[in-house]
């Protein structure tokens, strides 16, 4: 290689600030899983203080990852404040199984949805990165969602707010932007996009992604885009919409194929029927 070339690599290896590395990262969250749901874990505890022992190794590994991480906050604060709300992602996380149990008949039981099902995993990793975001730490949140979407083909961003009982059935491609709004009772089927239209940079801190409101249902493929858009409560929306406008609460969408003719330039259409 050239010489120059080595020494602007060089350069840049000296200005790179320690990072945690994926491998910590991945760890903690699959320690902190393990943790709240014995199923999943390698071994469960058969003591109290073996359970007060696995608490205080997922609380190292979180202190290693924020020393790495140079974020110039207090960690023990974080550490505190991220382990306060454990409790509360718990009970979350356990509506989130409940509505996955009663919306899919496929589900033999609670236990298999913990340990087989990927929509559970990709929502507990955003859970648990959720409270991270929200606690203004940088990189890891993104990272633990990303390490959930290479393993599950689900990509939530830390940042979207999704509320209980929500349920992924299948999952592979969903994508869930960070300024989305999810409420409670929302299925979402494989291949759902919850996008932004094209927008500028500088927009970047306003709403880019659409809210879904209450007791929603979106089938496979669709395609929902823009801040604005809103899907009211009780809606049902079909495999393969393309929708960019709001839709009326109890609102029955879907997309309607027509043979393409080229003598009458039939295509295909969106049906809104209330």
């Amino acid at each position: 290689m050239d010489k120059n070339f080595i020494n602007k690599l060089y350069q840049s290896h000296t200005h790179c600030k320690e990072c945690p590395p994926g491998s910590l990262i991945h760890s903690f969250f699959e320690h902190l899983l393990g943790l709240l749901f014995p199923n999943f874990a390698n071994e469960p505890v058969r003591s109290e203080d073996e359970l007060n022992n696995r608490i205080e190794e997922v609380k190292t590994l979180l202190n290693r990852i924020l020393v790495k991480n140079q974020n110039g906050q207090k960690n023990e604060q974080i550490i505190a404040d991220f382990f306060d709300s454990v409790e509360i992602i718990f009970n979350e996380l356990q509506t989130d199984i409940e509505a996955t149990y009663l919306g899919d008949p496929a589900a033999k039981s609670k236990d298999e949805i913990v340990r087989a099902y990927p929509g559970f995993y990709a929502i507990a990793a955003y859970r648990i990165a959720h409270q991270l975001y929200k606690q203004n730490i940088e990189n890891i949140p993104r990272l633990i969602t990303e390490y959930a979407h290479s393993k599950t083909g689900i990509d939530i961003h830390p940042g979207a707010k999704i509320g209980q009982y929500f349920c992924i059935d299948h999952g592979t491609g969903i994508v869930i932007g960070e300024t989305a709004v999810i409420g409670e009772n929302v299925k979402l089927y494989q291949g759902v996009t919850l996008g932004a239209l094209s927008v500028r940079k500088e927009d970047a801190l306003i709403q880019r992604h659409p809210t879904i409101e209450d007791h929603v249902i979106i089938y496979a493929g669709a395609t929902i885009l823009g801040g604005n858009t809103v899907v009211g409560h009780h809606s049902v929306i079909g495999g393969n919409v393309w929708l960019t406008s709001s839709v009326a609460p109890n609102s029955k969408i879907y997309y309607k194929a027509h043979m393409h003719n080229e003598l009458d330039k039939t295509t295909d259409t969106i049906i809104y029927k209330p």
